[in-house]
């Protein structure tokens, strides 16, 4: 293989691995190949995911892993054969597959994954420039667009976001539960669903002046830091949540299987503000890796 190691693609090693593969994937999904030299099924493979690695502009990075250099991560990883690639999100195993997949397939791993292909930061940068939609606006739009077109499911996804945005989660849910199957794992349906679970966890939670004098009697309310922390989410102050989910990781990791953990998880899936996830990622890795 030549060496064409870039910030996005690298090689692993059992001394690196912890910090380059695990932490990193706290903020961004790492693919791993493990591949050995000779084989032309890695040979094969290996440009590929390279490439892909490239074209999608850092939404993963990829991890090469030389099973002839590095026995002691191949054996970690129970490898049989090669090339195998396996996903690592969050700071766990997400899933694999054994041999070289044709291009498409490799794509579609990556979208059932929720790994989009993003544009150039010179494109992403004037997608930012653009001034903030109004949700009630954009709301009514889609309303009439999805009357000229009512079979465009794309439509519809962008108006139960919309919807959601403006806090209407009843008319959403149905919206995103008949989205076809292609849509099914589209980066923004999953953030729509992870924001519907959120407010579904409202529906019988009490105000938050209730939630804080219950954490201000007994800081140690996990159950009332949770619902607060929720609150603050879907009202809008994103750190105000992220706070109360650090501060459930920090006193119980482990309180109802990992609850602050997924929290957090899902809290960087709907918040748009990608130096506040940042920051809290760091703080969320910190944590659990002590």
């Amino acid at each position: 293989m030549t060496d064409t190691a870039t910030p996005r693609v690298f090689d692993a090693t059992a001394t690196t691995f912890e910090d380059t593969v695990i932490r990193a994937s706290l903020e961004t999904p790492v693919l791993i190949n493990f591949w050995a030299a000779g084989f032309e099924p890695c040979e094969v493979l290996s440009p590929l995911l390279e490439r892909l690695a490239a074209d999608y502009h850092g939404a993963f990075l990829l991890a090469r892993v030389d099973v002839a250099q590095e026995p002691e991560l191949a054996s970690a990883f129970q490898i049989r054969s090669v090339p195998t690639v396996i996903l690592v999100k969050d700071g766990q195993l997400a899933d694999g597959f054994p041999g070289a997949l044709p291009e498409d397939q490799v794509k579609e791993f990556l979208t059932h994954h929720g790994i989009q292909h993003v544009p150039p930061a010179e494109e992403a940068v004037a997608d930012l420039a653009a001034p903030p939609l109004d949700p009630h606006a954009e709301v009514m739009r889609l309303r009439k667009a999805i009357e000229a077109e009512p079979d465009k499911a794309e439509l519809k996804l962008d108006l139960a976001l919309a919807l959601l945005q403006t806090g209407a989660s009843t008319e959403a849910g149905p919206l995103i539960d008949a989205l076809p199957a292609n849509l099914a794992t589209d980066d923004r349906t999953i953030k729509a669903r992870a924001r519907l679970a959120f407010a579904a966890l409202l529906k019988d939670a009490p105000p938050a002046e209730v939630l804080q004098a219950a954490i201000t009697a007994d800081p140690a309310d996990l159950r009332a830091r949770h619902l607060l922390g929720v609150r603050h989410l879907l009202a809008g102050d994103a750190e105000a949540g992220l706070i109360q989910f650090i501060e459930m990781l920090q006193r119980d990791r482990a309180y109802e299987s990992g609850l602050a953990r997924k929290t957090l998880i899902d809290a960087f899936r709907v918040i748009d503000d990608d130096d506040l996830v940042s920051r809290y990622r760091r703080k969320m890795s910190s944590l659990l890796l002590v």
